[in-house]
């Protein structure tokens, strides 16, 4: 987040628990231990069945879902909000007061979490990028399927976990972040990248390549909203929607880029590292670069090397256990938003809604949102943030877990699935650890 922002991160602090510190984080990593030990001796067939589960629903929501006049709602709506806040982009004043800022850190990154998780993978159609493409391939009357060149696959999900990688350089790392000259650089890439893709590969460029449709998709894996197979609207456990997820290249890529450049955010506001990086002769700018390289890296090998091991220890087949087993970690990353996030969407995201009345600075009152304030009351709730906090993390992590063991039984042979969890276990206890340490550090 912007440096006028990262505050609200820490509105919940170590001292704020109602429990020494050291005792929430060793109760966290033995909470991890027992779900595992408990899943081992209680679940030892597979249960969850992927998208051939659900439950249907009534045959009107799923007929209006998906009626084209609906489709066309959503997509105007998506489109009306995207062209309004291009707005401010491009004829608003440089200073925070300008809403452009909010709504792309905010209302966009952060939100997309809640949005998905409530609706599903309403991005898809939000996605105003889609909806330009679309207009324009009707307007040239060819189907927006059709590109010029064929879209590899094993290019996969690199695009995007590339994608999000650069947002994360931009949001937490980037000089000058919170400038118009800077985010004007960065959505102009970004559009046209996207949509450059989208004229040579056709519309799947869209679900490999845009950062946020990729995003919007793998947290609306946590949504009880999903798709069977015959196409039915259903209603399913969320982990068993989460269970449908296939692997494919560049998803591993994906989640570590997602899990690694979250808790570089906590590391990187630590007075410890700012301390440091302050005295040094480098800049902020190479030091925060070379550091969020190395937390993604270090998800990225730890995650892999235990799958690897996992499937060592249970003699089964290694080279593609690190995407079949990438699902579990997909929880994991949506505890540390909610735990990083969560007060800076309820905080700045009524900052940025109050702003977007006034797109131009000028003393506009389009929404008639303008003249309200900011309802500062959750700040006086240091207690039960520093609660939840460590309540999202954990009960991340015990998902991830639970994901991660049925996805083994089904895999590993029965006498060896619960020997061959053993590397995961650790890393997700490692993780817990430094993520609450990373959380909470000061």
């Amino acid at each position: 987040m912007t440096a006028l922002l990262l505050p609200l991160h820490g509105i919940g602090g170590r001292q704020d628990l109602p429990v020494p510190f050291g005792l929430a984080v060793g109760g966290a990593a033995v909470a991890i231990a027992l779900s595992f030990v408990v899943l081992g001796l209680a679940w030892r067939n597979p249960k969850y069945k992927g998208d051939s589960s659900g439950k249907p629903l009534p045959a009107a929501i799923t007929r209006t879902v998906d009626a084209g006049w609906f489709r066309w709602l959503v997509r105007l709506i998506g489109l009306a909000i995207f062209l309004y806040a291009m707005v401010a982009l491009l004829f608003g004043v440089d200073r925070l007061t300008n809403p452009i800022f909010g709504f792309i850190y905010i209302l966009v990154w952060v939100g997309l979490v809640p949005i998905s998780l409530l609706l599903g993978p309403v991005w898809r159609t939000l996605n105003p990028l889609r909806t330009i493409h679309l207009l324009l391939c009707k307007l040239l009357r060819q189907p927006p399927s059709r590109g010029v060149l064929e879209l590899p696959s094993w290019l996969g999900l690199w695009p995007a976990a590339l994608g999000i990688f650069a947002f994360t350089w931009l949001e937490l790392v980037a000089p000058d972040r919170a400038t118009l000259p800077v985010l004007q650089a960065y959505l102009a890439l970004y559009v046209v990248i996207t949509m450059f893709g989208a004229i040579l590969f056709g519309d799947k460029w869209f679900s490999t390549a845009d950062p946020f449709e990729v995003y919007a998709t793998l947290m609306a894996r946590l949504s009880p909203w999903g798709r069977r197979t015959d196409g039915s609207l259903v209603l399913r456990r969320p982990l068993e929607n989460l269970d449908g997820l296939k692997a494919q290249p560049g998803l591993v890529g994906m989640v570590a880029a997602l899990l690694g450049s979250t808790a570089y955010d906590g590391f990187s506001n630590s007075s410890a590292w700012i301390g440091w990086a302050q005295n040094t002769d480098y800049s902020m700018t190479l030091l925060g670069t070379g550091a969020l390289i190395t937390f993604v890296v270090f998800v990225l090998v730890t995650y892999s090397a235990a799958t690897v091991l996992a499937g060592r220890m249970s003699d089964s087949s290694r080279t593609k256990l690190p995407g079949l087993f990438a699902h579990s970690v997909i929880p994991i990353a949506f505890g540390y938003v909610v735990a990083h996030y969560l007060t800076l969407l309820i905080l700045e995201g009524q900052r940025t809604l109050i702003y977007l009345s006034d797109p131009l600075s000028n003393g506009a009152n389009v929404f008639g949102t303008g003249l309200l304030a900011v309802n500062t009351g959750i700040t006086n709730h240091s207690t039960t943030i520093a609660v939840l906090q460590v309540l999202a993390v954990v009960s991340g992590h015990l998902m991830g877990v639970v994901s991660a063991h049925d996805r083994a039984v089904a895999l590993f042979p029965r006498n060896k699935a619960l020997l061959g969890q053993i590397p995961l276990l650790v890393v997700m206890v490692g993780y817990t650890i430094g993520g609450l340490v990373l959380l909470f550090s000061t």
